[in-house]
């Protein structure tokens, strides 16, 4: 296997993004991030491509932003500029014309719950463990968490998951919308490969509409939402400077 941050694979229409630091649970790096988002754009832009699946390596699907990297911004970017580039990255995947599903096991955390809940399926594991931890940290969700849970559960589960940070196992998840369905750990792959395969055979133009007649019912209220999310962590990041906090403990 490639030693690449991001991998892709075509395979009868499914275009399949795997997320490759296995060691790190998938913790977003500067490096993985940028050539996810360059892998994912180019899936949604390929017309082979009718499926598109988002995985990660090892036993988790992505634990979020990379520890080490915190409090970095890179080419001098502002915070602003850096959660409102993450954001588009979350639009790019809601505004796909194609079913974009999340296949999940292990760790599920922060930006990287965010990125599986901005998905339009996900099927997951029964080991999955989903976290939004930011409260503990001084910050909040910025790409889309306060607006997903809030559509796909509610607003009180909303609250419960965001204001106290606790895990969310595969029981609570699929009782609450947040997943899908649950298969077998040793069965994930090869079930989502085939639940995509079988999509890829359906009109494209057919796929295309349903979703976006399905998400025109929340989809701008999650926008709005998710402006608010960016100003309001840019404040966070202002309260922790002025009070000398360090970026450094929580995996965004």
């Amino acid at each position: 296997m490639s030693n690449a941050p991001v991998l892709f694979d075509l395979t009868n229409g499914v275009g399949t993004v795997t997320y490759n630091r296995p060691d790190r649970h998938n913790a977003i790096s500067d490096e993985m991030g940028e050539l996810a988002t360059r892998i994912v754009a180019d899936a949604i832009d390929n017309p082979e491509v009718r499926v598109i699946v988002l995985r990660g390596a090892g036993k988790s699907f992505c634990s979020g932003r990379d520890t080490t990297q915190l409090g970095t911004r890179a080419n001098g970017e502002s915070d602003f500029e850096y959660v409102r580039r993450a954001q588009n990255n979350r639009l790019a995947v809601m505004d796909a014309p194609k079913p974009v599903i999340a296949s999940v096991r292990g760790w599920a955390i922060g930006g990287g719950l965010e990125m599986a809940l901005a998905c339009d399926i996900r099927i997951a594991a029964p080991d999955i463990k989903l976290r939004m931890p930011e409260i503990n940290y001084g910050l909040l969700p910025d790409t889309g968490g306060t607006q997903f849970i809030s559509t796909l559960a509610n607003p009180s589960r909303a609250k419960l998951m965001i204001m106290s940070g606790e895990v969310i196992g595969a029981e609570e998840a699929l009782a609450w919308g947040l997943v899908d369905r649950i298969v077998p750990a040793d069965e994930l792959d090869a079930y989502v490969q085939s639940f995509a395969e079988n999509l890829a055979t359906k009109s494209s133009v057919g796929l295309a509409m349903a979703k976006q007649m399905i998400d025109s019912s929340w989809i701008g209220a999650a926008r709005e939402g998710m402006r608010q999310e960016l100003n309001a962590q840019i404040v966070m990041f202002a309260e922790r400077d002025k009070h000398g906090a360090v970026r450094g403990e929580y995996a965004k």
